[in-house]
């Protein structure tokens, strides 16, 4: 998995980016391959963090999936963007998160799982080292927050363990994405960790790892949600709770709707 390179100009710096192919074949999504295969993708995204991490103090790994996320190219893929700044989201997560831990002594999203974990209504899956819910905040239908139970700052820190289990929990996410409306679930996704570059080496132990999911979808593969109008210029709103939401994901079958009985019965056994 070579990822192809390109070096351009950006608003504030240099920057540098990658497009990371997941698989050979162009019909083939990540909810449909092995979670060996998915390990190697996260195995893939480590590495080229560590790479241009060495550079630059962002680095932006993120997906489009589907058309209607504006993706033109079907083979499975995402990019990597690498950035001589820290990006306006960054330094957003960069301040809350900081001021949390000066004010509280303790990681917010530790803090923030460790409640979710507590409450139940908002989660929709849970292994030995990962949780995903429907944050509280969530604008977009079924927006869903990857976290790490473990206190983890950046990909590369990632355990061989928590990869495989990283590989198997996204698998069972996106295959309910797609069981949903039975369709390939467009989303745009991304990760989030610590800065990297030439501060590396300073304290960021406010931070945590952790992917946030964005998929349009509203009620079927082809009513989706705007955010316009009001949402635009006033306020984001909800069609249903992050409640109602993570209830619906969280009883949908972990076995894609696109396998064959024989198949499903290995998946089930798997």
């Amino acid at each position: 998995m070579t990822p192809t390179t390109l070096c351009v100009p950006g608003p504030h710096g240099p920057m540098e980016s990658k497009v990371m192919c997941f698989h050979p074949w162009s019909d083939v999504t990540l909810p449909l391959m092995s979670v060996p295969e998915i390990r190697t993708v996260i195995d893939a995204w480590a590495s080229v963090t560590e790479e241009l991490g060495a550079r630059y103090p962002w680095v932006q790994i993120f997906e489009n999936k589907g058309a209607m996320m504006g993706c033109s190219n079907p083979h499975p893929h995402c990019q990597v963007w690498a950035s001589s700044f820290l990006p306006d989201i960054a330094q957003r997560e960069e301040r809350t998160q900081r001021a949390y831990q000066s004010q509280r002594g303790e990681p917010l999203l530790m803090e923030y799982g460790h409640q979710e974990l507590l409450r139940k209504e908002r989660l929709v899956l849970t292994s030995e080292h990962w949780l995903v819910l429907v944050p509280f905040w969530a604008v977009w239908p079924y927006q869903t927050l990857l976290l790490p139970r473990r206190h983890v700052r950046r990909l590369p820190e990632l355990t061989p363990a928590e990869r495989d289990d990283l590989a198997s929990i996204m698998k069972k996410l996106l295959t309910k994405y797609d069981n949903l409306f039975e369709t390939s679930f467009p989303y745009s996704m991304g990760w989030h960790g610590a800065p990297t570059g030439s501060e590396a080496g300073a304290n960021w132990d406010h931070w945590q790892l952790h992917a946030h999911y964005y998929p349009p979808l509203l009620r079927s593969a082809t009513i989706r949600k705007f955010m316009v109008g009001y949402e635009m210029l006033a306020q984001a709103q909800r069609d249903l709770t992050p409640e109602q939401a993570a209830e619906r994901l969280r009883t949908l079958p972990e076995v894609h709707y696109c396998l064959g009985q024989k198949d499903r019965e290995t998946a089930t056994i798997a």
